[in-house]
């Protein structure tokens, strides 16, 4: 909304009628005190207002005052000043103390229109510069708060979607229930499961893990419930199951997907009602164990094409908890580069070269990648600075695929704004689009 301050009706109606045929909403007000209760009760995002209220006055002192009290109320409130009678020394005042333009009468449509249209253009650039650093603000508090509440594991994250991801972790956590961790290989599900079972009521128990994707098929039965003395070639003594060992505590599942038709069968009925006997006995085992269960495998794609049992997915699924690729997280990726460093030989730094070319990859083998690939910058590297060059990606990798504003999601921007600090020109350039058409796109405020 743009407020019109004019003593004389016609000025406003004049004003009023140029920027509602722009398609701008406006207000007027014929007197410093009408402006100001309007001030008060609407989204006014742009002043226009005249320097004198009284025709036997040409001094400008109450349009001085008026420009003012509406800094003191909204001091970032963009002010065009308009004015017959021109004071060279009040208006470089004014503008010093922040006035964004200073007009004389009678106007040029043309050039008020353009003030008008970037000094809203700026305003909306700096409200939404200011809400994304008291978002990240706010995130980096609430990172604090998690790890002094809570046992993270090492883990590191700068992203919405990890803090998300951490929060729900940590929330099912105490309820004791069968977690399902999905995602791609090398994001993170085993540190997920880590959270999950260091924030639970068997953080002080047995926390056994098993790779069940690695297993021989012939061994698997074996592996997970135990063997009598005997029961197969080789098998000179009784064996303990690991599900025998979690007995308590918490078992983890990985690569759940893989697990074939008949461990799946054994499984649901563990789940069902905690018993199973040992390969080669007769006798009935007894277990308490909370199951943590991760798989890069599309379960339901798995389900339709006869590979998984359905009736078992929905006992491992009571919560799924998604871990995102890294690509969709760009937040995370230089703090866990930096922690990396920091691990292998804390001398080594990232150029602002180097960061580039880490957020800009597209990383398919997600943090496992991530992490090898400084490992070997650190082992290779010339020189303490760490360059592109160091970390052996594409040519391609430091410059954003060119792409249309419209083609990135609002959400990206914003993160790719807030790990710039709110800078507009260097985001566009990660972006690899001009700030015109980042500005644009930031308008809209929605995904198209």
């Amino acid at each position: 909304m743009i407020l019109i301050v004019d003593d004389n009706p016609a000025i406003c109606e004049a004003l009023t009628l140029l920027l509602n045929l722009h398609d701008y909403q406006t207000l007027s007000a014929t007197t410093p005190q009408q402006a100001l209760q309007l001030l008060e009760r609407e989204d006014i995002q742009l002043v226009i207002q005249d320097m004198n209220f009284r025709k036997d006055t040409t001094s400008g002192t109450e349009g001085q005052t008026l420009f003012y009290q509406l800094r003191a109320v909204n001091p970032d409130l963009p002010i065009i000043l308009m004015t017959a009678w021109t004071n060279l020394s009040m208006a470089v005042e004014l503008v010093k103390a922040g006035a964004a333009d200073y007009i004389n009468k009678p106007w040029e449509d043309s050039k008020l229109l353009v003030s008008v249209a970037n000094l809203l253009e700026i305003a909306d650039l700096q409200r939404e510069n200011r809400r994304l650093r008291e978002q990240e603000v706010a995130h980096t508090q609430l990172r604090s708060e998690l790890r002094h509440r809570h046992k993270l594991c090492g883990t590191v994250f700068a992203s919405p979607q990890m803090q998300r991801l951490i929060d729900m972790a940590i929330q099912v956590a105490p309820a004791d229930v069968p977690v399902l961790i999905t995602g791609p290989n090398g994001a993170g599900k085993e540190k997920i499961a880590d959270i999950v079972q260091a924030n639970s009521r068997r953080a002080d128990r047995a926390f056994i893990r098993v790779n069940v994707g690695a297993l021989p098929a012939e061994l698997l039965e074996a592996e997970l419930f135990g063997a009598e003395k005997g029961a197969f070639s080789g098998s000179d003594r009784r064996r303990i199951g690991r599900f025998e060992a979690a007995d308590g505590g918490t078992l983890f599942l990985d690569e759940m997907g893989n697990l074939p038709p008949q461990g799946q069968s054994k499984l649901l009925r563990v789940l069902q009602c905690g018993e199973f006997e040992r390969l080669g006995s007769s006798t009935t085992q007894r277990v308490d164990v909370r199951i943590i269960t991760a798989t890069n495998t599309d379960l339901t794609a798995a389900i339709s094409s006869g590979e998984f049992r359905e009736d078992l997915y929905y006992r491992l699924n009571v919560v799924e908890l998604k871990v995102p690729p890294l690509c969709r997280r760009q937040q995370d990726i230089v703090p866990l580069a930096q922690a990396f460093i920091a691990a292998a030989d804390g001398d080594y730094r990232l150029s602002a070269q180097a960061q580039a070319a880490l957020r800009n990859h597209s990383w398919p083998g997600n943090v496992r990648e991530l992490h090898n690939a400084v490992q070997r910058a650190c082992l290779f590297g010339a020189d303490k600075l760490l360059q592109p060059g160091d970390f052996d990606l594409p040519a391609a990798a430091g410059q954003a695929a060119p792409v249309s504003a419209t083609e990135l999601s609002f959400d990206y921007i914003q993160q790719v704004l807030a790990s710039n600090g709110g800078v507009v020109a260097r985001a566009a350039r990660q972006l690899g689009i001009s700030r015109q058409a980042l500005y644009r796109r930031l308008e809209k405020r929605a995904d198209p």
